[in-house]
């Protein structure tokens, strides 16, 4: 390649510098909307608010704050983040009826709870589950550095979200029973406590638009968690009987924090010996935005990682998602569900003690 003309394409000489006709605007660039009403960040996005209007779980003051976009710098149209999420949504895409399993992943993207990083763990899953046949949900939580609480606030817009996406289950072609919640760091605190609180907030939200329909997730994901209802110096909760499956992903001791948070989950459903809960710790990598040695920083979500085993996670997910039934016909039992009615009518019996 000419060294000129190198340097034109990767932005070192611009257009104008070269007297090239300059070139178009980006188009179909997402907007936050005014007046509280959210846009969808992808293209086809069905937005659907989790509250109606003056419900007391929104703050009217804040109610007509439209959202904040962070804006790739390097890619044109791509929301890397959100925050000042006052109107909690979700944003549902679908995939062509011939190669439809029914299935749908609700995403719940990390951010320390400081913002919503809905570029790398949300909307790059949208076309990767769509290859499998996976209606894909992005989660417009509420943040803490927007004055809530995650513990409470941000898992009852998770759980509110497998409400709504059940609810609407036929409209969406959606199998009612195969309806779960992946979490990201941050988001993993949402996901995680989704399998253990549903029927409490079922329970409270019984006189709302969706009536009796359940919270409880068919499966959840849970990947380089923050601190679950397990983690120590916590009181740890009753585990229900029908708690779903789970698939744990996490660095290792590079990310050791993240790591024993997701032990003290695994080790919580171990200890009950509920079935199909799946856990990958991975000897190298780091957490998402921590340093590298080379003065660059960890990736996350679906990126490769430098090729490591940590970048291809998501293909061992597909393996247990595979394994659980979870991408077979829309109406088929899942061995998920069998297995969750076997435990229900038939406990293991338990030691005492650990052996």
């Amino acid at each position: 390649m000419n060294v000129r003309i190198g340097w034109i394409l990767f932005g070192w000489i611009s257009a104008a510098q070269t007297g090239l006709p300059p070139l178009p605007e980006p188009q179909m660039v997402p907007k936050p909307g005014a007046g509280g009403v959210t846009q969808a960040i992808l293209p086809g996005g069905i937005v659907i608010g989790l509250y109606p209007p003056g419900s007391p779980l929104l703050r009217a003051e804040k109610a007509g704050q439209a959202e904040v976009y962070n804006m790739s710098q390097a890619v044109p149209g791509r929301v890397s983040s959100i925050v000042n999420i006052h109107n909690p949504s979700i944003e549902v895409h679908l995939v062509e009826k011939g190669i439809n399993t029914g299935a749908a992943v609700i995403l719940a993207a990390g951010g320390g709870h400081r913002t919503l990083n809905v570029g790398g763990e949300a909307a790059d899953f949208v076309p990767f589950f769509y290859n499998y046949g996976v209606n894909t949900v992005i989660l417009r939580n509420r943040l803490r550095s927007d004055g809530y609480e995650p513990r409470t606030d941000a898992v009852n817009d998770a759980l509110q979200a497998i409400r709504i996406v059940r609810a609407y289950a036929k409209d969406f072609r959606i199998d009612p029973n195969k309806i779960g919640i992946m979490g990201f760091s941050a988001g993993a605190e949402l996901s995680a406590p989704a399998a253990i609180e549903f029927a409490a907030f079922d329970k409270k939200m019984a006189g709302d638009t969706y009536g009796n329909v359940s919270s409880r997730p068919d499966w959840v994901g849970i990947i380089y968690p923050g601190p679950s209802p397990f983690a120590r110096g916590r009181t740890a909760p009753d585990i229900p009987a029908n708690v779903p499956p789970a698939f744990i992903a996490s660095p290792g001791s590079g990310d050791r924090v993240h790591a024993i948070w997701a032990m003290e989950y695994y080790m919580a459903m171990l200890d009950k010996a509920v079935p199909n809960i799946e856990m990958h710790l991975y000897g190298n990598g780091r957490h998402p935005g921590d340093a590298l040695p080379d003065g660059s920083r960890m990736s996350g979500g679906l990126t490769d990682r430098n090729g490591i085993p940590l970048g291809s996670w998501q293909y061992r997910f597909i393996d247990w998602f595979r394994d659980l039934g979870f991408l077979a016909k829309p109406g088929v039992e899942t061995k998920a569900a069998r297995d969750v009615d076997e435990y229900v009518s038939d406990p293991p019996k338990i030691p005492v003690k650990r052996p």
